[in-house]
C-alpha cells in the first residue's frame, strides 16, 4: 500500500475541501491510501502555541508523515502570490529531512485557492512548488489530456489545481474544479506506485 499524503492549511474551508476531492482521486486507485494532515496557525506572539491536537479537521502534520509517504500534494490558499504563513513555517522546519534527503524522488504536487479571479494562483503553487523542488522531489502538474483543465473557467492550471472562491468566499469548487482535484489525486498514486515498483 502507498501511502498519499495530502498536507493543506485552509482558512475558510475551500482549501480543505480541495484536500478531500484529492484523496478522493488518490484513493480511486488500487494500493493507494490518502492520509490528510493540516498545519497549525502561526502568531506574531511568538508565546502563543497551539493546542495538539486541532479541535476540527485533519490532524497536524509532523516530520515523521512527510517520511513515511510515498507521495505528497501540498495546498494553501493564496497570499499576495505566496502561500500561507502556516504552511511556509512547516517548511521552514524541515531542515532535518532535507540533509538526511528523505523526499528525494517522491512525487509532489500543489494546490490553491484565491478570493478573486486572478489572485496569485500560479504563482502561488509555484511558491509551494519550492521547497519540493529544494527537497528533490519529483513535481507533478495536470496535463492538458486532463478534458476539465479545457472547459474550466473558475479554477484549474496545469500547475495544479486551484479555486476561485469569490470575494465573500462563499463559490462552491465548480464541477470542473473538482474533478481536476481528483485527477492529481489519481496521478499522485498511479505514478508513485510505478515509482515503487
Amino acid at each position: 500500500m502507498i501511502k498519499i499524503l495530502i498536507l493543506y492549511y485552509s482558512t475558510s474551508g475551500h482549501t480543505e475541501k480541495m484536500a478531500q476531492f484529492i484523496a478522493r482521486g488518490v484513493e480511486s486507485v488500487h494500493g493507494a491510501e490518502a492520509v490528510l494532515r493540516t498545519v497549525p496557525r502561526v502568531s506574531a506572539n511568538t508565546e502563543a502555541t497551539e493546542e495538539a491536537i486541532p479541535e476540527a479537521g485533519a490532524p497536524y502534520a509532523t516530520l515523521a508523515d512527510l517520511e513515511e509517504c510515498h507521495g505528497l500534494a501540498v495546498g494553501s490558499p493564496a497570499h499576495f502570490g505566496g502561500m500561507a504563513a502556516p504552511m511556509k513555517h512547516f517548511w521552514d522546519s524541515t531542515s532535518t529531512i532535507w540533509l538526511n534527503g528523505q523526499l528525494i524522488g517522491k512525487v509532489a504536487g500543489a494546490f490553491t485557492t484565491a478570493s478573486t479571479m486572478h489572485g496569485g494562483q500560479e504563482i502561488a503553487l509555484r511558491a509551494i512548488m519550492t521547497p519540493l523542488l529544494h527537497h528533490g522531489m519529483i513535481i507533478v502538474g495536470i496535463p492538458y489530456s486532463e478534458p476539465a483543465l479545457n472547459r474550466t473557467v473558475t479554477g484549474g492550471t496545469p500547475y495544479g489545481p486551484s479555486h476561485y472562491s469569490g470575494l465573500d468566499n462563499t463559490l462552491p469548487l465548480s464541477q470542473d474544479e473538482q474533478d481536476i482535484c481528483r485527477a492529481l489525486g489519481k496521478r499522485l498514486a498511479q505514478l508513485a506506485i510505478k515509482l515503487k515498483d
